[in-house]
């Protein structure tokens, strides 16, 4: 994959056109994680620009996450990229509120600088070999200070994953899911992220903490006469001593969890001993 400029003019989309299936409030939790984690960076931006990668066949998705980061900022401006130039067309055509548009783009982000930028169910559709060059050519043109969340789901949003960057590179990856459809945690690994599906096996990092999860999660069984958000909280609870958990009860509650990059990035040394992963230093805006 080339590297495009990372403002101003740009010639040529960088990606290719993905399936672009999507429904109406698919994405409901990772916007509801934004708006909290990207809070303060987005107060603080002099443009509160969003970008969203790949909308797909129907902009609704970019409609929604415009309506829920107006709660966080009330000038937040939302672009919507897409590859594909009839769906772009369609999207023009469609009725948006202010602060809405819609253009031609990839992950060269159109020659904007946004301080948030979604990229979700795009990746998913890529070979694991292309994710890096994806992940710098987006981060390479952010505006200072800004993010990029990188995800996947399934196709009601119940099970989803994502990862944080910022212009250093990933920094965590959060595993969210409806708790009352849950059957185990387990679960959750047929929706990670294109960084990490293929290496949920035996001896990676990502396959030990999916394992502690689900371990925790029965464990946790005692719990479920008080509900499977309760039984979440505990089983959550219970990996805060080996593992670095960045986020706190108040996102346990919503089905999610959180855990530092470093912790499960492939190739990173597993150590199973209890106490062996130390947490790491809370990020403001959590």
């Amino acid at each position: 994959m080339n590297r495009p400029p990372v403002h101003g003019r740009v010639d040529r989309p960088v990606g290719v056109v993905t399936r672009g299936t999507t429904n109406p409030n698919r994405l409901r939790r990772v916007d509801s994680w934004i708006a909290d984690r990207c809070a303060a960076a987005l107060g603080a931006a002099d443009d509160p620009l969003v970008v969203d990668v790949g909308f797909g066949t129907t902009p609704v998705t970019t409609v929604e996450l415009r309506s829920r980061l107006v709660a966080v900022r009330a000038d937040v401006r939302v672009v919507g990229l897409e590859i594909d130039p009839v769906r772009v067309a369609a999207a023009q055509l469609a009725a948006a509120p202010p602060g809405l548009t819609f253009r031609r783009g990839g992950f060269e982000l159109g020659g904007l600088r946004p301080v948030v930028v979604r990229a979700f169910n795009v990746l998913r559709q890529y070979d694991e070999s292309a994710v890096r060059a994806a992940w710098t050519t987006m981060t390479d043109a952010l505006a200072p200070g800004g993010f990029v969340v990188d995800g996947t789901c399934d196709e009601r949003g119940r099970l989803a994953s994502w990862v944080l960057l910022d212009s250093s590179g990933p920094i965590s990856l959060t595993l969210a899911a409806r708790l009352a459809n849950l059957d185990r945690p387990a679960t959750l690994a047929e929706r990670l992220p294109k960084a990490l599906i293929h290496h949920n096996v035996a001896g990676q990092p990502v396959h030990a903490f999916i394992t502690a999860l689900d371990d925790a999660w029965q464990a946790a069984a005692a719990y479920r006469s008080f509900g499977a958000r309760q039984r979440w909280i505990e089983a959550v609870g219970r990996l805060c001593t080996d593992w670095p958990i960045l986020d706190r009860p108040r996102r346990w509650r919503r089905g999610e969890i959180t855990v530092a990059w470093s912790a499960v990035a492939p190739g990173s040394a597993v150590d199973a001993r209890p106490g062996s992963l130390l947490r790491l230093v809370d990020r403001p805006g959590r």
